[in-house]
């Protein structure tokens, strides 16, 4: 596959999926550079990806016609900052992956004009599993949309959104999504053995539980209420757990879980701005 020569400001987890993905996918590994601080970790991506390394996110970011910001959202002002001259020089597509930074910010940082794509992933991205949510602003071409997905559907599906202001809604659900997955499953586990299951059969029987019924969302077209009900035949024990669930009103807890993440998340942009 051929591709624009992309530059990754930051070498974490989350850049190693895309990068791996994206090599899976048949781009070139000359073709990525990245920008990474810390040396033991340019010499693991060299290693294991045969990409390019610099210790300089400027020297990175003057190689690469598409820049992916994978770093924390603390540093990204500052991050920008160093790289604005450069982009009003290239103008690169800027593609950001950092929670809760808009991209009017984005386009500020970088010293204006910039077309920004902001990109949401989550953690299963790092099994090529993952789902991200994008929003591209009015300066992004349709060559350009097309980029920003080819780089996200490395890591997994992608879905965009035309409204930035629910991308913050974005993150509550998928970016955040899987330790809610991980908090019921640590609970199914625990519950399993209090009921007597040792804890190695409990682990497979929550994990497979989990694992199967999410294919089944996937690959039946169904809707989750209508799984629900097959398997809940009346006065039956599925019957039973479900109507415990719901007198402790657990979709009520679910809507107040996510717009605490919604709200974070917009408290975080302007925690930045």
């Amino acid at each position: 596959m051929s591709a624009s020569p992309l530059t990754f400001i930051g070498g974490g987890n989350m850049a190693r999926s895309l990068i791996a993905g994206l090599i899976r996918q048949g781009v070139a590994p000359a073709q990525i550079h990245v920008a990474e601080p810390v040396t033991g970790l340019r010499e693991q991506l060299t290693a294991d990806f045969g990409v390019k390394t610099y210790a300089s996110a400027t020297e990175a970011a003057a190689q690469g016609t598409v820049w992916v910001l994978a770093v924390k959202p603390q540093v990204l002002r500052d991050v920008c900052a160093a790289l604005s001259d450069l982009a009003r020089a290239k103008q690169p597509l800027v593609l950001s992956i950092a929670a809760g930074i808009t991209s009017a910010q984005l386009e500020r940082w970088l010293g204006g004009n910039s077309a920004v794509v902001r990109a949401m992933p989550n953690t299963p991205a790092l099994l090529g599993a993952g789902v991200t949510g994008l929003y591209a602003t009015a300066g992004v071409s349709v060559a350009q949309r097309a980029q920003a997905d080819m780089v996200l559907a490395s890591a997994g599906r992608t879905v965009w959104i035309d409204d930035e202001a629910r991308m913050d809604a974005v993150t509550a659900v998928s970016g955040s999504g899987p330790a809610y997955v991980f908090l019921l499953a640590e609970a199914m586990e625990a519950a399993a053995v209090a009921q007597g299951l040792p804890a190695d059969a409990a682990r497979t029987l929550v994990v497979q539980t989990l694992l199967g019924a999410s294919r089944m969302l996937d690959e039946s077209g169904e809707a989750p209420t209508e799984l629900r009900r097959r398997v809940t035949s009346p006065n039956g024990t599925t019957q039973a757990a479900i109507e415990s669930f719901q007198g402790d009103d657990f979709e009520a807890i679910v809507a107040r879980a996510i717009d605490a993440a919604t709200r974070r998340g917009q408290a975080l942009s302007a925690a930045n701005d």
